[in-house]
Order: C-alpha cells, then structure tokens, then sequence
C-alpha cells in the first residue's frame, strides 16, 4: 500500500527565496492553513526538505 504525506503550511512565504516560494506553489501552498495530499516519492519529499521551516508534515496510510 503506497504512503501519502499530509503537508500543511504554517508559516509565511513572505521574505522567502524565490526558489521556497516557487515550492511552495508547485506543491499547491498558497496560505497559512492550507493542507494538501501527496503521495510519497522523492520528488514530494525533496520539496519538502526545501520548506521544511514552513510546513509540518505527516505520514498516512
């Protein structure tokens, strides 16, 4: 059974990198509060390493 990652944005992009805040978007972050599902794979988890500081993240089945 494949994983999925729950990814929610906590904190602002304001005064980010233009590369934290393109992540963001492409991961589908627009605001503080919002949540998306991924599947897991290594490219959703590099993008994730690179706005650790701005999202939390949780593993689900």
């Amino acid at each position: 059974m494949a994983k999925r990652l729950k990814v929610t944005q906590i904190k602002s992009k304001i005064g980010g990198k233009p590369n934290q805040r393109e992540t963001l978007r492409t991961l589908g972050l627009k605001r503080i509060g919002d949540m998306i599902v991924k599947e897991d794979s290594l490219s959703v988890r590099g993008m994730v390493r690179t706005v650790a500081h701005l999202v939390t993240v949780e593993e689900i089945d």
